[in-house]
């Protein structure tokens, strides 16, 4: 489930710095490239450029320039934007050794995934390329035990999901629903909503949420 309060740990595309033999153009590739990733994830948290300001101590215009790639963020202004919307640098980045560099627009790989990891025992691996889509896609997994707090969430949008294997517990509203392997669900996402993993085995959900949203935690 997305949230703020989180920590990446396995990272897909990774850009490395412009080197010397470097095309002139590499460098400000790399900064729309930043830019980008940053206002898509600032948008899937539903936070305004003022509230990210006030967060990070950057002025607007400052982050304006950054995600519209005319300005190259410092490494403390970047800790300080990742921390803000609850990753490590690294989320920002792409992988220039592909073989096919447009890949990273597209596609996936298994091993590539992004990794946010919950305190509540929750991991989600985004299985969508960016946030920069009208859907997100991603394969939640709850650990025995594992939910997403006693209070109701809610928040723009709607989602569907399957459950991949385990149960899983839905609250909606005053129902309540125990959902188990090849069961599907979809509720508009202003529903109030509450998820728990009550089995001693580990519960995965493959979700679908639009807009995309990593603000529900």
């Amino acid at each position: 489930m997305p949230g703020m309060d989180t920590a990446l740990t396995k990272q897909p595309c990774l850009l490395r710095p412009a080197s010397d033999n470097a095309p002139p153009n590499s460098a400000n590739d790399v900064s729309e490239v930043v830019g980008e990733e940053i206002r898509h994830l600032r948008k899937a948290h539903n936070t305004k450029l003022s509230e990210l300001s006030e967060t990070t101590g950057l002025s607007v215009g400052y982050l304006s320039q950054i995600e519209r790639g005319i300005s190259s963020p410092s490494v403390k202004a970047l800790h300080s934007i990742s921390q803000a919307l609850g990753v490590t640098i690294s989320w920002f980045f792409r992988d220039t050794d592909m073989e096919n560099t447009a890949e990273c627009q597209f596609i996936v790989r298994a091993g590539r995934r992004r990794k946010l990891q919950f305190a509540g025992g929750i991991t989600d691996e985004l299985l969508s390329p960016n946030l920069g889509r009208e859907m997100e896609l991603i394969r939640a997994t709850f650990l025995p035990g594992a939910n997403t707090g006693e209070d109701p969430l809610t928040h723009r949008g709607e989602e569907t999901g399957i459950i991949v294997s385990g149960t899983l517990e839905l609250w909606l509203g005053h129902d309540h629903f125990v959902l188990e392997e090849g069961d599907s669900f979809a509720f508009p996402s202003d529903t109030p909503h509450r998820f728990r993993n009550s089995d001693d085995a580990e519960a995965v959900v493959i979700w679908a949420i639009t807009p995309p949203s990593y603000s529900r935690h």
